[in-house]
């Protein structure tokens, strides 16, 4: 056989499959024979991808309905869709049976859009027949596995479709494990640690933590559809993390300003696991009161000062503070207005002062002279 010829030849299913024999398998482990499983159920599922590809091109060109490759795989006590697909338009009546022969012994459902249907003799109560001639099986059975023709009556002719549908079983869910630390009572953030394995045959695996409250992995061995480990509860002691002080009224700078007889709200905050603990200082001295809350009603002289929220987590043995100064409002500076001359300015002054006089004497004068000579005249 030339190379061109052998090149050219069929590939079957024992080509890509290896056979064990009976004394071989008995010397297979337990995990070598679910390996074994797994590689040929894949290798089994690609062919039949394949095969159903190669049928799906030729009814496309050709104009025939056919069902979806990607749907002739479903999964125990899960829906499986049948997806019909090149369905002409118009369509009177569809009718889907069990195996290739669709005698009315084999009918499982039929459906006349838009709203005419008939369950026939195969139906079992999980199936149904969509607008656009898909059939549904709900909760689907290892037993639904098996061929399955769909018949389209158009008015002009019949179109007959014919699929195997593989219900596949769901491996048992999987297991975890922790080291011991996973089962402390408490766990401190960015000090412990915590090591988990997933117990599992499956290569597809994935971890699931929520904030880290719990761990749990999960196993996807068919899309959208994940298989949990049992969860491994987590108690992880963080903080006290953003420790915030807010007042009423409002602080400006560290410093908020309040007048006596008034009311002043303090409130200490934090993000901490577990509760932290709470220790208030004014002006040095410990105060009795242990809550993240504490209001002066009508606040004095001897409560002005400084306060500060002292925030403890006693697991990661982590402590913050923050810190206001409370004081009464300062009084408006008195404005004292002087009035000064320059010592030039007052010679200028005096000068002008001076000068003005004599004129003005100078002008009494002139005018007591005219005043005198004429009553002399008159005289």
């Amino acid at each position: 056989m030339s190379i061109r010829e052998s090149t050219q030849r069929l590939v079957s299913f024992d080509d890509v499959t290896v056979n064990f024999s009976q004394e071989e398998w008995q010397q297979l482990n337990s995990a070598q024979r679910c390996l074994y499983q797994d590689v040929m159920l894949e290798i089994y599922s690609y062919l039949l991808a394949v095969a159903s590809l190669l049928t799906c091109g030729i009814c496309q060109a050709s104009g025939q309905i056919f069902i979806s490759p990607d749907s002739l795989t479903g999964v125990e006590r899960y829906r499986t869709i049948l997806t019909l697909e090149n369905v002409p338009e118009d369509v009177l009546e569809y009718s889907w049976y069990r195996d290739v022969d669709n005698s009315t012994e084999n009918m499982i459902f039929s459906y006349n859009p838009p709203n005419t249907r008939h369950p026939g003799p195969l139906y079992t109560g999980r199936e149904n027949v969509t607008r656009a001639g898909s059939l549904v099986i709900r909760r689907s059975a290892l037993n639904d596995t098996g061929y399955y023709t769909v018949e389209v009556d158009t008015g002009n002719g019949t179109q007959r479709a014919t699929g195997w549908l593989e219900i596949l079983k769901l491996k048992s869910n999987p297991g975890i494990s922790a080291n011991a630390s996973a089962n402390a009572s408490v766990l401190v953030e960015g000090m412990d640690s915590v090591v988990a394995k997933c117990l599992t045959n499956s290569s597809n695996i994935k971890w699931v933590s929520r904030y880290d409250h719990n761990l749990q992995c999960a196993i996807e061995d068919f899309p959208e559809i994940l298989q949990r480990s049992e969860e491994i509860p987590l108690s992880v002691a963080y903080g006290p993390d953003y420790v915030s002080l807010w007042t009423q009224p409002d602080v400006f700078n560290g410093v908020l300003t309040a007048v006596t007889g008034s009311t002043v709200q303090l409130e200490c905050t934090c993000f901490s696991r577990p509760e932290p603990k709470y220790h208030w200082i004014h002006n040095g001295s410990l105060l009795s009161v242990s809550e993240e809350n504490m209001t002066l009603p009508s606040l004095s002289w001897e409560q002005m000062g400084s306060y500060r929220c002292i925030v403890e987590n006693p697991e990661t043995q982590l402590a913050f503070y923050r810190e206001v100064t409370i004081q009464p409002p300062r009084p408006l500076p008195a404005v004292h207005r002087e009035f000064s001359i320059s010592g030039s300015l007052v010679i200028f002054l005096i000068i002008l002062a001076s000068l003005g006089s004599a004129y003005v004497c100078g002008i009494l004068v002139y005018t007591l002279i005219i005043f005198c000579s004429i009553r002399r005249n008159r005289a």
